[in-house]
């Protein structure tokens, strides 16, 4: 329970560290074009690239707080960066197609699932 109560705590953290970031970007850049959003998955991969190469190489951290950071305050900040550890994964492991086969299947389907959930509901209401 307690690894589950570091996720939800991690995530708040996460959500809120969102908000602050895309609410400056917002304010800096302005709202034309999805920047916020860029700079949010940028920094998250970066941010999550960091403690996975930290927690294997420095870090001997318990399974409660690697959850806590790496899936409660990153998860909550971008999935974006979990997305792109799963990338890097297989392309370590020398799974190319593999890799490339999710890279498209992510965005195609994220973003046609995404569609689908518009008309749908457009239809409904």
């Amino acid at each position: 329970m307690h690894i589950i109560l570091g996720i939800a705590a991690g995530g708040a953290v996460g959500a809120v560290l969102r908000y602050l970031v895309m609410s400056w970007v917002g304010r800096v850049w302005g709202h034309d074009f999805p920047l916020a959003t860029v700079v949010v998955n940028v920094v998250g991969c970066f941010v999550l690239g960091v403690l996975v190469e930290m927690m294997a190489l420095r870090w001997s951290l318990g399974e409660a707080s690697r959850a806590f950071l790496v899936v409660g305050v990153m998860g909550g900040f971008t999935t974006f960066s979990a997305f792109s550890l799963d990338v890097i994964l297989l392309v370590e492991r020398g799974q190319m197609i593999a890799a490339l086969g999710y890279i498209m299947a992510s965005v195609v389907l994220a973003v046609g699932g995404f569609w689908l959930g518009l008309v749908a509901t457009r239809s409904v209401l």
